[in-house]
């Protein structure tokens, strides 16, 4: 049963690694200007690092 669920938590893993490195990757790529690109680029930023650390906090349960 264990196996199960470690299947379960690389799953979700590897979901949020994949968007937070995309709203990463999408924050540098936005083609706004002014303030409202600082604003895009923060929310994307926040939201990448956010996807990433919530991987490894899941990487960190399998193990």
């Amino acid at each position: 049963m264990s196996e199960w669920i470690d299947a379960l938590l690389f799953g979700v893993a590897l979901l949020a690694f994949t968007l937070g490195l995309t709203s990463i990757i999408s924050g540098f790529m936005s083609s706004k200007q002014g303030s409202e690109a600082l604003h895009e680029k923060i929310e994307m930023g926040y939201l990448g690092v956010s996807g990433l650390v919530v991987s490894l906090v899941l990487g960190y349960l399998i193990v």
